[in-house]
Formats: structure tokens, sequence, C-alpha cells
């Protein structure tokens, strides 16, 4: 369930909106009623971005396959990374 809380709540009861982030969720701050902000811990938002460049990149992956493109096998992928892995 997400947390709304008004703005004044960020100044008022800091502690409670950051105990609200470490639970895992975002907390929704209102200004007259209206959405304004979204507050949440670093963590949730490195773990959002990392998310977002995901599915960016199987975006691109999928283009290029509709265009043609010729990938790698998985065998020369897994080869790819044991070599990393290894160095």
């Amino acid at each position: 369930m997400p947390h709304i809380v008004p703005m004044s709540d960020l100044r008022n009861k800091t502690k409670r909106i950051l105990d609200f982030c470490h639970e895992g969720e975002p907390v929704f701050v209102t200004f007259n009623g209206e959405g304004e902000l979204v507050v949440m811990t670093q963590a949730l938002y490195e773990q959002m971005q990392a998310k977002l460049e995901l599915y960016q990149k199987l975006e691109e992956s999928e283009t290029e396959y509709r265009q043609g493109k010729k990938g790698r096998s998985h065998s020369e992928v897994m080869k790819s990374l044991r070599s990393r892995l290894t160095a």
C-alpha cells in the first residue's frame, strides 16, 4: 500500500517518512492535495535505474532482431562471460 503524506510532513515528520522509505516503497508527497514529489531510498532509486537501463537494452536488442541483425549464440555469450570471470 503506498504511503501518501502532505508536504508539511517532510519537515515535521521526517523520521516517519524515512521509516516508510526503508520499508522498501516510495512515499508520495502531496501539496495542496495534488501529487508533487516522490521520496525513496537511494538503494531503491538505483534499483529502479538499473531496471530502466536493462529495459532500454532489451528494447534495443528487440529492435536489432526485428531489423534482421544476427546476435551471438548462447554458447558464445557464455564463453565470453567465463573468460571475463577467469581473467
